[in-house]
């Protein structure tokens, strides 16, 4: 009987390529890098089965940049020289960006050991320094990624392979072909895109942001599982760990997918990538906030469904972060960098939390500010109170902020409330005909109540501003805005 081999492959420096700058055309380059990069850790690892005529079955799991193969012995030296094909590609087409490394041990022991070896052969890898001149791309590589992947992709029912190009993704063409799907049997890729109003082309990022309500503005939303890496770490075997890892993969790209498919998203937004533990998406910025709630509340329910028998909280709870564009003419790349610098200062701040508008909240805060955005727009929309209000009450909490020091709001518990209620009520009171008897008293002083202790809290004595409200308060005002 021969002996069996574990691969793992893995990409190195996904972020650097994405976000390293293009002569033209970056969005639409950056979208094809994304497009590339996400489809590579599926493509090689079943072209490599296929080249060695080996059942596909022995494909372990692949995707979020990287894949890990069961071979028989013999194939090693084989498989090596596929992928040492391959990377030189790879590292030609990125400039030197991005790198395929990978490591090959025995199957030999318990599934943490054999998983311990293969990490220490890529951290070894990893580290290695390159003593190289970078490379440059070949003329073509601008093109390939511009409106070979970042636009003909979207409508492609499969994607191929070819002996000729071995660090390329072929678009229904190549020696191998396998279907592209977000769910089944087919290649796992979620690329919904929003069309232009005539339904030929993806929307700029300009077309989004006029389609946002409110603000004229668009944004990228990133997410993460939290301790993803641990709970494949915890796993007892390699089908506990193959399990694990198809099963994160399929929820992104096929739940992204259906999602955006939606009629509240579909004109909206446009998925960057879906990996193994993470995605990207990009849209007008009120629909992102959307989804974001729709992706928390789906995965809650699948982490239910899926991992109630895994102890601990590792893998079950998700965190995300909106980056707002500061002009609708924006680079893509920019604002993406900035989504994933809010996102690791969310997870480093507290998990299963998203980071908006300047505040890092929990989800059942987000929930709550969702809540209070929605009472105080009720107080423009029904009680005629004018927009700006909105600007009044976000000047109290910077007031508040610069004046009061840290140790000083921890003696006193915060600040005195009658000051608070007596500014917003004043800030509320120009609301026409309310106050002067008019039919509808009775509701606003009950809307104006309510908005008052959302806002402030409901202590007699003390009162510390909550910062679910300062995020209502920014995404109301957002919303109000022409």
């Amino acid at each position: 009987m021969s002996v069996q081999i574990f691969l793992q492959g893995k990409l190195l420096g996904i972020e650097e390529f994405l976000l390293a700058p293009a002569e033209k055309n970056s969005d639409q380059v950056f979208l094809g890098r994304s497009h590339w990069t996400s489809l590579l850790a599926e493509i090689l690892p079943r072209a490599l089965l296929a080249e060695l005529g080996l059942a596909k079955i022995l494909l372990g799991s692949s995707g979020g940049g990287q894949f890990l193969l069961v071979l028989p012995q013999e194939s090693g030296e084989a498989a090596e020289q596929f992928l040492s094909r391959a990377a030189a590609e790879i590292q030609q087409m990125s400039a030197g960006l991005l790198k395929l490394v990978w490591s090959i041990t025995e199957n030999l022991g318990d599934w943490s050991d054999i998983r311990k070896r293969l990490q220490e052969q890529l951290d070894r890898k990893r580290g290695t320094p390159q003593f190289t001149e970078p490379d440059e791309a070949p003329a073509d590589a601008q093109d390939y990624f511009a409106n070979y992947l970042g636009e003909k992709l979207r409508d492609a029912e499969s994607a191929g392979w070819s002996a000729d190009h071995p660090g390329r993704v072929l678009i229904s063409e190549g020696k191998y072909t396998w279907p592209l799907a977000a769910s089944g049997d087919s290649i796992p890729f979620a690329r919904h895109a929003a069309p232009q109003d005539d339904l030929h082309e993806p929307a700029s990022g300009e077309v989004l942001a006029s389609r946002a309500s409110g603000l004229s503005t668009w944004g990228v939303l990133r997410g993460d599982i939290d301790n993803f890496d641990i709970r494949l770490r915890r796993a007892q075997n390699i089908e506990e760990h193959i399990q694990l890892s198809v099963m994160f993969k399929q929820f992104f790209a096929g739940e992204l997918e259906v999602l955006c498919s939606m009629p509240e998203f579909w004109r909206k937004v446009t998925v960057i990538y879906s990996g193994g533990d993470d995605f990207a998406v990009l849209g007008a910025w009120d629909a992102l906030l959307a989804l974001a709630a729709e992706v928390e509340r789906l995965f809650h329910r699948f982490a239910e469904q899926n991992l109630k028998d895994f102890a601990g909280p590792e893998g079950k709870t998700i965190s995300m972060a909106l980056a707002l564009a500061p002009s609708v003419d924006a680079s893509l790349g920019a604002v993406f960098e900035e989504a994933g610098q809010r996102l690791e200062a969310a997870k480093s701040a507290d998990k299963d939390a998203i980071w908006l508008l300047g505040r890092t909240l929990e989800w059942k805060q987000f929930s709550e500010a969702s809540a209070l955005k929605d009472s105080l727009m009720r107080m423009i929309s029904e009680f005629d109170c004018s927009p700006q209000y909105l600007k009044d009450l976000c000047g109290i909490y910077r007031e508040t902020q610069s004046r009061i020091s840290k140790r000083q709001a921890r003696r006193s518990g915060g600040e005195r409330p009658w000051r608070y209620h007596r500014r917003i009520r004043r800030i509320l009171g120009a609301s026409r005909g309310y106050l002067q008897g008019g039919p509808r008293r009775n509701d606003f002083q009950k809307a104006r109540t309510a908005l008052i202790a959302d806002l402030i809290g409901r202590s007699a004595v003390t009162v510390k501003l909550r910062p679910a409200g300062r995020v209502a308060l920014e995404w109301a005002r957002l919303s109000a805005e022409a």
